[in-house]
């Protein structure tokens, strides 16, 4: 099985079906177990925690070049010292592999 954070995501501009809950939860198990499922199983969702705002700041930063070249952009909610992450394919209005694969990204970033 390939790890996800070794694939590309591949351009999704609607036309195909979000992958259904248990797919999701399957794919959801090979990121870091901090990621969560959303309820209506349309996207995921990890919050981070860091000591001051320039390393929020700095892993944002890097997240946002992770997103740039992936051309997936998740959705942020940041502060002081935490980042919240959600990853939905706004397209499909739900999940699709990108979002595990950015994830995965993601979770290779320090968090120092």
């Amino acid at each position: 099985m390939t790890n996800l954070a070794e694939r590309r995501c591949v351009p999704c501009e609607g036309g195909v079906a979000p992958l259904s809950r248990a797919a999701a939860e399957e794919v959801l198990q090979r990121l870091d177990e901090n990621w969560q499922l959303a309820v209506d199983a349309q996207s995921i969702q990890r919050e981070f925690r860091f000591r001051d705002f320039l390393r929020t700041m700095s892993f944002v930063n890097a997240l946002a070049h992770i997103a740039n070249i992936e051309d997936h952009h998740p959705d942020l909610e940041l502060g002081y010292n935490y980042c919240r992450v959600r990853f939905t394919t706004h397209a499909i209005q739900g999940l699709s592999e990108n979002d595990f694969i950015c994830a995965a990204k993601i979770d290779q970033l320090p968090l120092a």
